[in-house]
């Protein structure tokens, strides 16, 4: 159960980043880039801690499958399908600063008690709970002085693109794990009924949170979770501003 080499040079690019932003001036071209590094990569890895949660957790229900399919090496690319569960959500996070969940492991979920199932499902979104946690407190703790303001807004928006992966994936919208963890507990006609949208569910989701109303209303909601933190809102506008370098 060691982490693959490609998942710690994710870390390392990551660091790198986090390190850059450190160093720079808010207004120079190193902020922008350390900013985009920083949170592209941590996005990355925080996926694959989202989805080593239901491997892991499946696994030690009895689930080996798991293990023979490198899911709990944290290797990326073991997760489903490369461009929908890391390029899609990487190009929705830089064009509308929209946490899309992504990656996909494939457990053997007839195989469990309803119950246990469900805590598999769950064990994703707390995956990315417990992140979005330790960031902000880290934040509150180290991050509030004035100095190094870069490093602490890029970390911001990670931490708000955890709050807003969470609230996602707890949807109850076919595909998403919010689903995932009442399916078992559906009739069987229901749940062939909705098994057509489990493929485009998370699509349609999107396409909703692009209309004005939707999306004000969806952006209050995580701002003011994001908020009990104590940390001011404009630190993660500020990081979503500089890693959207282009804008």
């Amino acid at each position: 159960m060691k982490p693959s080499p490609i998942f710690l040079g994710v870390v390392a690019v990551a660091a790198a980043g986090g390190a850059l932003a450190w160093t720079a001036e808010p207004t120079s071209t190193w902020a922008r880039a350390g900013v985009f590094v920083l949170v592209l990569a941590g996005w990355i890895v925080s996926v694959c801690l989202h989805e080593f949660g239901h491997a892991f957790t499946a696994f030690r229900a009895g689930d080996r499958e798991v293990q023979l399919r490198g899911y709990l090496t944290l290797n990326p690319l073991k997760y489903s399908h490369p461009l929908l569960s890391v390029v899609l959500p990487i190009v929705f996070i830089a064009i509308g600063g929209i946490g899309l969940p992504g990656g996909a492991v494939y457990v053997r979920s007839g195989l469990f008690a309803p119950r246990v199932q469900r805590r598999i499902a769950l064990a994703g979104p707390t995956a990315n709970a417990l992140i979005a946690v330790l960031l902000l407190v880290v934040i509150r703790i180290w991050g509030m002085n004035g100095d190094h303001l870069v490093f602490w807004w890029g970390l911001s928006f990670l931490a708000f693109l955890q709050v807003m992966a969470t609230i996602l994936n707890l949807l109850p919208v076919p595909g998403l794990d919010g689903y995932a963890a009442l399916e078992p507990y559906l009739s069987y006609d229901t749940r062939r009924a909705l098994a057509n949208f489990k493929g485009y569910g998370i699509l349609v989701l999107v396409a909703f949170l692009f209309v004005p109303a939707v999306n004000s209303a969806f952006f209050g909601a995580i701002y003011w979770i994001f908020g009990l933190s104590g940390i001011p809102e404009i630190y993660a506008q500020y990081g979503n501003y500089l890693m959207r370098f282009w804008a």
